[in-house]
Order: structure tokens, then sequence, then C-alpha cells
């Protein structure tokens, strides 16, 4: 089992996303920071756990980049750093490569960066699974759901069970 955070927008939203998907055994939500004086401050994140011989970390990026604004450095970066904390070395240069691979897909610079991991809080029981326990709500009806929906159009073979 490897794991990986990653940071960009709201971590209910990151949770779902990524709790959906095969090969992610575990997410936890809650604030990552890092020794990097860029994200020493803690910043919304969650911790994917996954089994890279059924989901790569490329597939992993590619899919959290997709799923933030990770080309919108907006007034809330501070609450909402764009980010991928890496557990080692290799693993941060995979994913500072993937990174480079993956600007492809957008017209405007990503301002996602990596970082090392330094420090996870989890965030508290209620707020945990927050999709899953609240599906109806207005906050995960406009903000979630139609991640959930861009996953079964174009990541489907990667999803787990379908959304909703």
């Amino acid at each position: 089992m490897q794991k990986v955070g990653f940071g960009g927008g709201c971590h209910w939203c990151t949770e779902a996303v990524f709790s959906v998907l095969r090969g992610v055994s575990f997410v936890e939500q809650g604030w990552i920071n890092s020794l990097d004086l860029d994200a020493e401050s803690f910043s919304e994140a969650v911790l994917v756990h996954f089994d890279e011989t059924v989901i790569a970390l490329d597939v992993l990026v590619e899919i959290h980049l997709l799923t933030h604004k990770a080309t919108s450095n907006h007034s809330f970066r501070k609450k909402y750093r764009s980010a991928i904390y890496t557990f080692s070395p290799k693993q941060e240069s995979e994913a500072n490569d993937i990174l480079v691979d993956k600007r492809v897909l957008f017209d405007k610079p990503l301002v996602t960066k990596v970082y090392p991991f330094l420090n996870f809080k989890a965030n508290k029981e209620k707020f945990l699974n927050y999709y899953q326990n609240n599906p109806e709500k207005p906050f995960c009806q406009t903000y979630i759901e139609p991640k959930l929906q861009m996953l079964l159009s174009e990541y489907k073979k990667h999803l787990k069970t379908t959304p909703r």
C-alpha cells in the first residue's frame, strides 16, 4: 500500500472523488502541511491510501488536477493549497514528472506544487465521509456531484462502483 496527499479544493470534495476509485483503500480527510515555507501552514487536504498495482499515481494525479482549479491562483489558496504531498524522494520525483506530463491537459499553467509531507490533522468525525452521509445537501449537489459525474464519464474503468 502506498499513500499520497492531495490538496486543492474543499476536502469534502476531494475525499468524495478519491473514495470511489478502484485501488483506493482509504481516504483520510483533514489538513496537511509541509516543511516547505510555501506550505508550512495547514491547508485542507486528504491522504489517499492506494494499491499502485491497481491504480497508478499518474492516474490519481490526473484526476486530482481535473477535479479542482489546478490553474487558478485564487485568493483562497492558503486554505485550499493546490498540492501533492509526497512520502519519499522517489515519490516526489515521480509526482514532479507527472505534473510536467499533465501540463498538456490545460490551457493555462498549473499552480499545483509538490511538497514533502510533514503533518496531518484529521477533520472532526461529523464531517468525515461528508458526501456519502449527505448526498442530497445543496453543497454536495452543487460541488461534489459534478465531479463524480465527470469521473463516471471519463474514468469509469477506475471506479469501484457507479457514484449515486
